[in-house]
């Protein structure tokens, strides 16, 4: 039987994307937002608005976090939360690239137990629900069974591979990136790439959906600690995030420089 949670998001953001589509990524308006929060668009906020009607609309008693919405502590005292990003990637969408992605969860206690990736431009849908698989529109995925550090290919940001981050050389696994956090977690979901991972500080909106996807496709995913991830915190973002396989991902922490 489909997961009615998870079927509310697949809609949602099937819907989103017609949304986002009646702009023009060059030619949206654009600004920046306060204190270096980075880029958003007309569009950002233009979807936000829809899914937020949409998605409280169909579940009232669900609390509310969306990087477009303006926060507050009513969230906390709801057991299920809708965790979304409208456009992951403005960036990218302002840049008219078609690599940009709806992220839409549900977090539950914490969990993320039901979760969207969705690239309109791409024909791309990641979607899984807790105990139920991870499929990319609608075939199973899993990730790659890839244990070598050394010898797999990673979605990681320049950056990352800075000295001060690794106990001893910086391993040579292949390095690859993509714009949209989100996306990564799906490709990594579906074995496209063996892991990823990211030191900064990420924010709940980028990585609640993509959480969930990786689980289900059979991803340790946890923040650069080792901890799993968990949601709906009053500061909502957390200690960066490292994805693969068990084995592979036992074997990046161990590399990894925990000090830092």
């Amino acid at each position: 039987m489909p997961d009615p949670d998870l079927s509310l998001l697949v809609q949602a953001a099937l819907s989103a994307g017609q949304v986002a589509d009646k702009f023009v990524g060059k030619t949206a308006k654009r600004w920046d937002k306060p204190d270096g929060g980075g880029p958003v668009t007309e569009a950002d906020l233009a979807v936000n608005a829809f899914l937020e009607d949409t998605l409280r609309s169909a579940r009232p008693d669900y609390g509310w976090l969306s990087e477009e919405s303006a926060d507050t502590d009513d969230r906390l005292r709801h057991d299920r939360v809708f965790v979304v990003d409208p456009i992951d990637g403005t960036r990218s969408f302002a840049e008219g690239s078609r690599t940009w992605a709806h992220a839409l969860a549900i977090v539950e206690n914490g969990m993320s137990v039901a979760g969207v990736v969705y690239l309109p431009q791409r024909d791309l849908m990641y979607t899984a629900a807790i105990g139920k698989g991870a499929f990319l529109n609608k075939d199973l995925i899993q990730v790659s069974s890839q244990s070598d550090l050394n010898a797999g290919e990673m979605l990681v940001t320049r950056p990352n591979l800075n000295p001060k981050f690794w106990q001893a050389a910086v391993p040579t696994f292949r390095r690859a990136y993509r714009p949209s956090l989100a996306y990564r977690m799906g490709l990594v979901a579906q074995g496209r790439f063996d892991g990823l991972l990211t030191f900064r500080p990420a924010w709940e909106w980028d990585i609640a959906a993509g959480d969930i996807i990786l689980r289900e496709a059979g991803a340790r995913c946890t923040d650069r600690s080792g901890q799993d991830l968990r949601f709906n915190n009053p500061h909502p973002a957390l200690n960066g995030v490292v994805a693969a396989n068990a084995s592979l991902h036992s074997a990046t922490l161990a590399a990894m420089q925990t000090t830092t």
